[in-house]
């Protein structure tokens, strides 16, 4: 097993509670996540709590999308605590988490992936880091977030 780390921060516009609740809704994901756009005919399946601990989303889709499944395991104001299983294209669990704090020009928000992969993914990542595998994707859904934050507030 090979264990990875990746993370991004920025300052994002908005309040600590208007990011807060567009990263513990997953009804919200769509709008900001990178990977809502490998496949606009995915099939996604919400269940448990409407947002925060025990929220759950599920998804399947094409061979970039994937199928997976993810539940928020923490979350307090200043933190959320995400757990991500891929079925598709292969097998991982990891933890995703958010941490957020206010600044004076809206939220610093810390989003780190923490995970192990073994076997062929194990030797991929030997010439391919999971960093440049999804920093560039991380960033992306940063400037989107970042985006849907300065926008109205429609969960208010």
């Amino acid at each position: 097993m090979t264990d990875y780390e990746v993370s991004r921060s920025a300052v994002l516009p908005g309040d600590i509670g208007r990011v807060h609740a567009l990263l513990s809704d997953f009804h919200e994901w769509p709008s900001w996540s990178p990977w809502e756009e490998l496949d606009p005919d995915m099939t996604r399946t919400y269940s448990g709590a409407e947002s925060g601990v025990g929220a759950r989303y599920a998804w399947s889709g094409n061979k970039r999308a994937g199928a997976g499944a993810m539940e928020i395991t923490e979350s307090t104001p200043e933190h959320i605590g995400v757990a991500l299983e891929f079925l598709k294209p292969f097998k991982s669990q990891s933890t995703i988490s958010f941490d957020l704090t206010t600044v004076a020009d809206g939220t610093q928000l810390r989003w780190t992936h923490n995970g192990s992969v073994g076997g062929v993914m194990a030797l991929m990542t030997r010439f391919y880091s999971m960093e440049k595998a999804i920093g560039p994707d991380m960033e992306k859904g940063l400037a989107k977030l970042a985006t849907v934050a300065a926008g109205p507030n429609p969960i208010a």
